[in-house]
């Protein structure tokens, strides 16, 4: 059976220890403060208005540890603005960045291709929820098969990842013993049990950490788990689990995770 293409797209987002902020939407309008050589011409091309154009300027300013952005002299025609060094390198980074997440995210939508019905729930996770559930680890072990193979990650010293992907999607991802590579994991995918509870169970992986927070919600709640070497793994459980003595917070407890369910991805 063929399967259709999955393709991902998302929106790059940098900030510094200043709390500077600084999307594809802002560098495109420090891009046209270059070109027009002030913020009223640069705000009129992208059809924004002058107040916000400027708002975003005088941020982005007092969030950077130089200017981005400065007045010029005036003139018989009056003074502009332009972008100062900072601001140009500033641009050239996020340009960098900006090819190096896309091809992310293309290989990513790749693989997505290769999980069949999984396809369409992963396809809809926010760039937040996979954020939150994404482990960068080392390939530790690969066990090749004709049609599938078994990759397993070491994310910490003590936790291993496994997932199941087509001996194509290894090739393709270029993976091999100690290569680097991310994997993926919906919170909806982990079941969580006591620490304790010796349960037989078709689940390929087992991460065991400390509860350390609940979030609440109406139908159901996410539960923080602490791995070792400070990693944290979040799961939704439903409400009337996240009110059970064993899932409190500062309590012992396993997640355990199919092999299927794991996602794998390369820079």
């Amino acid at each position: 059976m063929k399967t259709e293409a999955t393709f991902l797209t998302g929106n790059l987002r940098l900030t510094n220890s200043q709390g500077g902020d600084v999307s594809a939407k802002r560098i495109t309008l420090l891009e046209a403060i270059d070109t027009q050589g002030s913020i009223s011409a640069a705000a009129r091309q992208l059809g924004m208005s002058y107040r916000s154009a400027w708002d975003a300027v005088a941020e982005m300013n007092n969030m950077w540890d130089a200017p981005l952005v400065e007045k010029t002299p005036g003139g018989a025609h009056g003074g502009g603005t332009r972008l100062t060094a900072q601001g140009r390198e500033l641009i050239a980074g996020f340009s960098l960045l900006q090819q190096e997440y896309q091809r992310f995210t293309e290989g990513l939508g790749r693989h997505l291709a290769d999980v069949g019905r999984l396809q369409q729930s992963l396809r809809r996770l926010s760039m937040r929820t996979s954020a939150r559930n994404q482990f960068q680890g080392t390939v530790a072990m690969i066990n090749a098969g004709p049609i599938n193979s078994e990759v397993t990650l070491a994310i910490n010293e003590r936790d291993r990842l496994t997932a199941i992907v087509t001996s194509e999607s290894v090739e393709s991802l270029g993976l091999s013993l100690g290569s680097e590579a991310y994997a993926l994991i919906k919170t909806s995918f982990i079941i969580l049990i006591p620490a304790d509870e010796m349960l037989i169970s078709s689940a390929r992986n087992r991460l065991c950490g400390v509860v350390r927070e609940l979030r609440h919600g109406t139908v159901s709640s996410e539960a923080v788990i602490e791995l070792e070497g400070g990693k944290t793994l979040v799961a939704v459980i439903t409400e009337e689990s996240a009110t059970a003595p064993e899932f409190q917070p500062g309590c012992q407890v396993c997640a355990l995770i199919k092999a299927s369910h794991v996602i794998l991805g390369v820079n």
